[in-house]
């Protein structure tokens, strides 16, 4: 069986308090789009007892067996240790990591969605949502996957009526690591003025000058060619531009296709996508 995990932005973020097991309290709208992972997961035909996984594409860092997909396999298994059999997976990724378009918490996701099928052990969507969620603290999104406002550490969801369809959607993400210490470095918690959920009700072309991501204050300032990308977007006549969750990625919704866009960021990861 094979399956398609897709990645997501998230369209503004504000960080509302310090939670006193060190976390931050968060409010964001993940919002799923069509760049694609491919995993093919089959039964395992030697005497395995575990999931074996191969990773081609990305380049990812780690070893194959802290992969998510992994953990979800064995997060099943350890639920279902006679209904869940040895796997074999292959994981082709297209979805850059470390660059908060959550791609390895959607091949998570996807993952738990295409064991449950493939070995009948009829978990509902709630269900395979907790499981997710002692995965990644985002990985119950890519369940539902449909646009929502998340709080919490992103992962207390409420469905919105959001759609960007028939924009253009162009991403480019340098190579660039933000870590989440540089990301916290100037924070400094606080509810935002007006609610993420009314500000995104206005015209999109309005957005540039009310929804923000308050990760941008600090990872621009370290990582100024993160900025410039945004400045970019903007030159090319986006509607909308910004860092997604804690970066590197940068995306812009677009009215229409660029031309050439790939030579105008030539030397980042760089995808044009129109929204379905």
């Amino acid at each position: 069986m094979i399956v398609y995990p897709n990645a997501k932005i998230n369209i503004g973020l504000n960080i509302v308090e310090k939670r006193p097991d060190g976390y931050h309290n968060l409010e964001t709208v993940f919002y799923p789009i069509n760049l694609l992972d491919a995993l093919e997961i089959t039964v395992a035909d030697k005497q395995e007892k575990k999931c074996t996984i191969k990773v081609s594409g990305e380049i990812l860092a780690g070893r194959p067996e802290d992969n998510l997909v992994v953990k979800a396999y064995n997060a099943l298994k350890e639920l279902f240790p006679d209904k869940v059999k040895p796997v074999e997976a292959h994981l082709h990724k297209h979805i850059p990591s470390g660059a908060g378009l959550g791609g390895g918490s959607s091949d998570a996701a996807f993952t738990l969605k295409l064991l449950n099928e493939k070995f009948q052990l009829d978990l509902s969507d709630e269900q395979l949502q907790k499981i997710a969620a002692n995965i990644g603290a985002d990985c119950s999104f890519f369940i539902k996957n449909k646009p929502v406002f998340a709080q919490g550490i992103g992962d207390v969801f409420t469905e919105l009526d959001l759609s960007l369809k028939g924009k253009v959607i162009v991403l480019v993400k340098p190579d660039i690591g933000v870590s989440t210490k540089d990301a916290y470095a100037m924070i400094n918690p606080k509810k935002p003025e007006f609610p993420l959920t009314e500000l995104l009700k206005q015209p999109i072309e309005q957005w540039k000058d009310n929804v923000v991501n308050d990760f941008e204050k600090s990872v621009f300032r370290k990582y100024p060619e993160i900025a410039a990308i945004k400045d970019r977007l903007y030159d090319l006549d986006a509607i909308y531009a910004a860092m997604s969750g804690s970066g590197s990625a940068v995306f812009g919704i677009f009215n229409q296709q660029i031309e050439h866009v790939d030579e105008i960021f030539t030397g980042y990861f760089c995808r044009q996508r129109m929204v379905d």
